[in-house]
């Protein structure tokens, strides 16, 4: 690990040297990229460094226990040394995680289908209330939040709903949120008080950019209709929504949002990208049987991940068997000590198996 660490120390230093040579800055794009790659190595060799401080401390101290005989300074030495041994332990498990492999993908947008599952019309409901959730954290870390395409019951809440999550981190913290959510209450057309199981999936997809990933527009059959809302009224009289139906994997998209066909055909064009990239991060997945195991947001999407128990106001995270009994602060966008928790899961697993991104 320390060799590993001296390495990218030195190419550190390198790029801050870069960084600062007249000739690079002129040369905008590698700049740029020398900048990004320097910010991203930070805060590993701001702790590497901490680390050979700590080191060193650790050296002094020892030093001072074998040359003096003073009792009242050995005593200091030796609390000296406990103190920076704990801390020196304390790093090295950090650096650890540091070093871990990245995601690729973390750093990316995302977009999230949210899809009424078992349970009707209280599914529908409870998918409207997860979007909400899901809407309130992203004002919490300061993400925008743009609905790309939805369908909404006629009770209220969604059949469907799919939107953009735009800011630094979100696929970090967001991956973990792909499954079956499950929740538990008495539905408000209930008349008898009984309690009502129905489900939701999500599906949380790294936004893909025209790089990532190539899509042949021979592949494409788009078929314009006219948009309608619930109940089937008319909601626009041209024809702008906008269906597109990818060939080789069957994969069809509706966009009937915007007034402008234009900008329903781009949305759906934006959706596709996310589930062609997904799928082939879904293949590369499959092959390494290791990350699957340790993987917490990206795996089986039939999976039950989480349980909402409104009556017992408890939330439940099935896979890291964290319940917390405040379900109403949760619902509300409170989701960080959750998401917290999975990430320091995922990172275990991670550890456990050398060479898996966490």
């Amino acid at each position: 690990m320390f060799e590993s660490l001296m390495e990218v120390e030195a190419r550190f230093e390198d790029l801050a040297r870069l960084i600062s040579d007249p000739g690079v800055i002129g040369d905008q794009s590698s700049w740029k990229s020398y900048m990004k790659e320097h910010a991203s190595l930070a805060p590993l060799i701001e702790k590497y460094r901490e680390y050979k401080t700590s080191e060193n401390g650790v050296a002094e101290a020892k030093e001072l226990l074998e040359q003096t005989n003073d009792e009242e300074l050995r005593q200091l030495a030796k609390e000296e040394l406990k103190e920076t041994q704990e801390r020196l332990a304390l790093l090295e498990e950090e650096l650890k995680v540091l070093l871990l492999p990245k995601d690729p993908n973390d750093d990316k947008n995302v977009i999230v289908e949210i899809r009424g599952g078992a349970g009707g019309d209280e599914a529908a409901l409870f998918a409207g209330d997860l979007y909400r959730m899901f809407s309130k954290y992203a004002e919490t870390r300061r993400w925008k939040t743009e609905i790309l395409s939805m369908n909404e019951a006629d009770v209220g809440g969604f059949k469907e709903v799919v939107f953009l999550m735009q800011g630094k981190g979100a696929y970090s913290r967001l991956k973990y949120e792909s499954g079956v959510h499950r929740v538990q209450r008495i539905p408000v057309t209930e008349s008898s008080g009984r309690i009502h199981t129905s489900t939701v999936t999500v599906a949380v997809l790294p936004e893909a950019e025209e790089v990532d990933v190539e899509v042949n527009m021979n592949d494409i059959r788009v078929d314009v209709f006219r948009s309608s809302g619930n109940g089937g009224q008319s909601v626009n009289t041209t024809d702008s929504a906008v269906r597109i139906t990818h060939a080789p994997t069957g994969i069809v998209i509706s966009c009937q949002d915007e007034k402008s066909q234009l900008k329903n055909k781009d949305k759906a064009l934006r959706i596709l990208r996310a589930k062609l990239y997904d799928l082939e991060q879904e293949k590369q997945r499959s092959q390494l049987s290791a990350e699957r195991k340790s993987q917490v947001g990206s795996g089986d999407r039939s999976e039950r991940i989480r349980t909402y128990n409104f009556p017992q106001n408890r939330v439940t995270d099935h896979r890291i068997n964290l319940s917390l009994h405040r379900l109403d602060s949760v619902i509300n966008g409170d989701l960080d000590e959750i998401m917290d928790a999975l990430v320091t899961w995922s990172q275990t697993e991670s550890l456990k198996s050398p060479g898996v991104a966490s």
